[in-house]
């Protein structure tokens, strides 16, 4: 029969290996997590940049490999990937370029008022210009990053404040704040608040964004308190 401080030690090696393993387990999951993610995005990204221009860019790659033995290589998947997104980016950057010059106002101008004309079309395209074009203006500018109780009363969500409306049959101001999902802002929910269940913040939305996309691990200097003044 072992002695019982023998049993003692051999169960306090165990716990100590044990708790290294799980210690050095956790370590790795939060150094590959953050690597795993941007893997993904970009993967994401980059295939929805490739797609785009697959059609186009795909027989005329495989054009160019049957013509020239030398450029065989082109007819891979990699190469119809790479030149793909290189295509896709260049059409973006000249969107960009276009779009500040008067030509290019005019050619938008004339495109969104063909697309209001098509019932479901204007009203995803509206919405979804009226979005950006929030997202992307100075929070001066009549928009507001907020905190509101989300999803249930002692838990708080970021919000901007799109814009403010009065109540029928009441003198109560409501407002639309739209509330963007982790890690991924494009979605997220479209909440109807009364407006003094607001609580204000001098966040950017460059802050905001960054406080959303990253879990909450890059935060700006100060917080709001979420302590709420009701109208009694």
């Amino acid at each position: 029969m072992a002695p019982a401080g023998s049993n003692r030690d051999e169960g306090s090696a165990s716990g100590t290996t044990l708790a290294t393993v799980r210690s050095l387990f956790v370590t790795g999951l939060l150094t590959l997590l953050p690597l795993w993610l941007t893997w993904v995005v970009f993967k994401f990204v980059f295939g929805m940049l490739s797609d785009a221009s697959r059609p186009l860019i795909g027989p005329l790659l495989d054009n160019l490999a049957h013509a020239a033995p030398n450029l065989s290589w082109l007819g891979d998947p990699w190469a119809l990937t790479a030149v793909g997104v290189v295509a896709t980016v260049l059409l973006i950057l000249a969107a960009g370029l276009l779009a500040q010059r008067v030509a290019g106002q005019r050619l938008l101008a004339w495109f969104e008022a063909a697309i209001r004309r098509i019932p479901l079309a204007k009203t995803v395209y509206g919405s979804s210009r009226q979005l950006l074009d929030m997202m992307s203006s100075p929070s001066g500018d009549g928009q507001r990053v907020v905190l509101v109780a989300f999803p249930h009363p002692g838990t708080r969500a970021v919000g901007f404040v799109t814009r403010t409306l009065r109540e029928d049959g009441s003198s109560r101001q409501l407002a639309s704040v739209f509330v963007p999902t982790t890690p991924n802002p494009t979605g997220g929910y479209l909440l109807v608040v009364p407006v003094e269940e607001l609580i204000a913040t001098d966040w950017t939305v460059d802050q905001a964004m960054t406080f959303i996309i990253s879990g909450g691990a890059v935060t700006p200097p100060s917080m709001p308190g979420c302590d709420v003044k009701r109208d009694s």
